[in-house]
C-alpha cells in the first residue's frame, strides 16, 4: 500500500498538469472546430506534425529525471544542480537539430499531398509553431528537474497558469473579441507561443530566484561543462526521445494517411487523437511517478523497492484505462460534439470509438514498463522496441489496414491496437530483464 499511496502522491500533480494540457489541446481544437471545419483539418494536420517534436523533445528531457532522482535520493543536491547545465546545453543543441529539420520540411509541404485549399491556413500556421519550439525546450529542463526532485507541484501549477493564459487569448485571438482582430487558427498559434514563452520564462524564474533551490543553484553555478558531460546526457536522452518520437511517429503519418482519404476524415482524425490524449496524458503523469520513486530506489540500490513500484505503477494506470474507456463509450456524443457541430465529421468520429477503447490497456501498459525501464536508466533497449513495435510493426500495418484492406480511417485506428500491444508485451519482458538481472548481480 506505500507503493500505491506513494505513487499516488508524487504522480498526481503531474497528472493534474497533463490534465492542464489536456484541457488545452480539447480547447484549442473546440474552438478551431467551431469557428470552422477547413481550419480543423489545417491544424489537424500541423498539431500531429509538430506533436511528434514536442514529444520528442520532452522524451529527450526525460533523461535528466533518473539521474537527477538518483542522487536527490543520496541528499546529494549540489551535484543535482551541477547536472543542469550540461543539461541545458545537450537538450538546447537536440532543440535547434529538430527546429533546423522542420524549417527544412516547411519548404516541402506540398509534398504531403494535402488538400490545396488547406495550404493557406497551413504555412503561417507551422511558422508560429515552429517559433514556439524553443520554450518548450527551456520548460522541459526546469520540469525535469523539479520532478526528479519530488516537487512535482511546480510544473503542475505552471501549466495550469500556462494554459489559461493559451485558453483566454485563443477566444480574443481566433474570434476577434474585446478588440483584437480576428485571426482564425493563426490567432490559436499565436496564443500557444505567448503561452509556451510565459512557461518557461516563470519556470527559470523560480529556479534561479526562489530560496528552496539554493542549494540546486550553488552547484549549478560551479558546474564546468564539458564534451563529455554533454555526450553523456545525449546518451541517456536521445533511446527515450526516439523511443517516444516513433511512438508518436506512428500518429503522425496515420495523420498524413487520413490526409490522404479526405478533409472530412482528417478533421475528424484531429478531433479523435485529441480525446485519445484524455487516456495517454493521465496514463504519462503516473508513469513518470513510477519512472521518478524507480530512479530513487535505483540510487539506493533497492531492487525489490524497484519491482513493486513498477506493478503498483501498473495497477493504478489499468484503473485508469478502465476509466477513460468508460468515459470514451458512455460520453461519446458528448465528447464528440464539443469539438464540431458538422454532422459528418460528427458521424465519421463515432465510427472511430471502438477502436479508441481497444489501444487504452495496451497503452497504459506500455507507459508504465517503458517509464520502468527509464528510472533504472536501462534507456538503450527502448530504442529496438520502439522501432519494431512502431516502424515495421505500426505504420505498415496502419497502410495496410487503411487502403489495401479497405478500411479507411477505422482501418487505421484499428492498427493502433496492433502496434502499442507489440510495445506493451516487449517492454514488460526487458523490464523484467532488467529487475532479475540487477537482482542476482546483487546477490
Amino acid at each position: 500500500m506505500t507503493h500505491y499511496r506513494e505513487t499516488v502522491r508524487i504522480g498526481v500533480p503531474i497528472v493534474v498538469g497533463q490534465l492542464g494540457v489536456i484541457i488545452l489541446g480539447f480547447a484549442d481544437t473546440m474552438m478551431v472546430g467551431h469557428y470552422n471545419t477547413p481550419s480543423l483539418a489545417a491544424a489537424s494536420f500541423v498539431n500531429n506534425i509538430f506533436t511528434l517534436v514536442t514529444i520528442m523533445l520532452m522524451g529527450f528531457s526525460y533523461g535528466i529525471t533518473p539521474l537527477v532522482g538518483a542522487l536527490f535520493s543520496r541528499k546529494e543536491h549540489a551535484k543535482a544542480g551541477a547536472l543542469m547545465r550540461p543539461a541545458f546545453v545537450a537538450n538546447a543543441c537536440f532543440g535547434l537539430l529538430l527546429v533546423g529539420i522542420m524549417t527544412v520540411i516547411y519548404f516541402f509541404l506540398d509534398c504531403f499531398n494535402q488538400p490545396e485549399s488547406l495550404m493557406p491556413l497551413i504555412r503561417p500556421y507551422y511558422i508560429v509553431i515552429l517559433c514556439s519550439m524553443l520554450p518548450v525546450v527551456v520548460f522541459n529542463v526546469c520540469r525535469q528537474f523539479t520532478d526528479g526532485i519530488m516537487l512535482t507541484p511546480v510544473a503542475m501549477w505552471i501549466l495550469l497558469g500556462g494554459n489559461v493564459f493559451n485558453i483566454v487569448f485563443n477566444y480574443l485571438l481566433i474570434y476577434g473579441k474585446a478588440g483584437f482582430p480576428e485571426m482564425g487558427l493563426l490567432g490559436a498559434g499565436i496564443s500557444t507561443m505567448s503561452s509556451r514563452v510565459l512557461m518557461a520564462v516563470v519556470a527559470v524564474w523560480l529556479l534561479f530566484r526562489k530560496q528552496r533551490f539554493a542549494a540546486y543553484r550553488e552547484g549549478f553555478a560551479k558546474a564546468r561543462v564539458t564534451a563529455g558531460d554533454v555526450w553523456y546526457h545525449v546518451r541517456m536522452s536521445f533511446p527515450i526521445s526516439l523511443q517516444m518520437g516513433m511512438e508518436t511517429g506512428t500518429f503522425t503519418f496515420s495523420a498524413v494517411m487520413v490526409g490522404w482519404i479526405g478533409e472530412l476524415q482528417m478533421a475528424s482524425y484531429q478531433v479523435m487523437v485529441t480525446m485519445s490524449t484524455l487516456g495517454y496524458l493521465f496514463y504519462y503523469g503516473i508513469g513518470s511517478a513510477v519512472a521518478i520513486r524507480i530512479a530513487s530506489f535505483t540510487g539506493l540500490g533497492d531492487m525489490q523497492g524497484v519491482r513493486r513500484a513498477a506493478f503498483a505503477g501498473h495497477s493504478i494506470l489499468l484503473l485508469l484505462a478502465v476509466c477513460a474507456s468508460s468515459a470514451f463509450f458512455f460520453l461519446s456524443d458528448t465528447l464528440v460534439s464539443l469539438f464540431t457541430d458538422d454532422a459528418a465529421v460528427v458521424g465519421i468520429c463515432l465510427t472511430l470509438i471502438a477502436p479508441l477503447i481497444l489501444y487504452q490497456f495496451c497503452d497504459a501498459t506500455q507507459v508504465c514498463y517503458a517509464n520502468a525501464l527509464r528510472g533504472t536508466s536501462h534507456v538503450m533497449p527502448m530504442m529496438w522496441i520502439a522501432f519494431v513495435s512502431y516502424v515495421l510493426v505500426g505504420i505498415p500495418v496502419a497502410y495496410l489496414l487503411g487502403f489495401p484492406a479497405g478500411f479507411g480511417e477505422k482501418g487505421i485506428f484499428y492498427s493502433f491496437s496492433i502496434s502499442l500491444f507489440t510495445a506493451a508485451v516487449l517492454f514488460l519482458w526487458q523490464f523484467l530483464k532488467v529487475a532479475w538481472k540487477s537482482q542476482s548481480q546483487k546477490e
